[in-house]
């Protein structure tokens, strides 16, 4: 006998098939977002300065006394222990106000996205460089600024340096630890920009 089809049914579809709404997957909006990030990059670097000024003031300055008129000073004993100190200082500060900064980027919602994380890295780079040029040039020399001429055997405390590039990795690592940490806490695909 011919089997019926009555009994057979046809396989079901997911029940939450029925009830989802198909959502189109947020791409990365770059056009839109290239002059906010310039705005970011040129404010990012601006953090440079402040940098600058509040490593000069902190930073412990080395102490030298003067043994010939003709030969450098000689730095007096554990004095050249600033010249880390110095380095730890400013990679401190550095590392404070990248993740300042990353809340702060974080904190512009219709703008969020790689493109504006790349341009506060790169905005954070600079700012170092910008720290760099004015933290031991400009600001620790007006503060440690020789007046008169040194005798022999004067000890005179010279402006804090900073003597390694590494320390350029501090707030850009910070900005965009912070960003990915709010990124990932945050679990949307679109990352809230449509909510804002």
């Amino acid at each position: 006998m011919a089997e019926s089809s009555v009994g057979v049914r046809p396989p079901a579809e997911p029940a939450h098939h029925f009830f989802s709404v198909p959502r189109e997957r947020p791409k990365v909006v770059v056009a839109a977002d290239i002059l906010p990030a310039v705005s970011v990059l040129s404010m990012v670097m601006l953090t440079g300065i402040p940098l600058a000024a509040l490593w000069a003031l902190l930073a412990p300055p080395q102490r030298v006394r003067v043994v010939s008129a003709t030969e450098n000073p000689v730095p007096l004993q554990l004095e050249s222990w600033h010249r880390f100190d110095d380095l730890a200082v400013f990679a401190l500060l550095a590392f404070g106000v990248g993740i300042v900064v990353g809340v702060v980027i974080w904190l512009l919602r219709e703008r969020r996205g790689p493109v504006v994380l790349l341009a506060a890295v790169l905005g954070s780079v600079l700012a170092w460089w910008l720290a760099s040029m004015l933290g031991p040039g400009t600001f620790a020399g007006m503060l440690y600024e020789v007046t008169a001429a040194p005798q022999v055997g004067d000890v005179l405390e010279t402006a804090p340096v900073l003597e390694s590039a590494w320390v350029l990795l501090a707030q850009p690592l910070a900005v965009a630890a912070t960003y990915g940490l709010l990124a990932g806490w945050n679990g949307r695909d679109d990352l809230g920009r449509r909510l804002g």
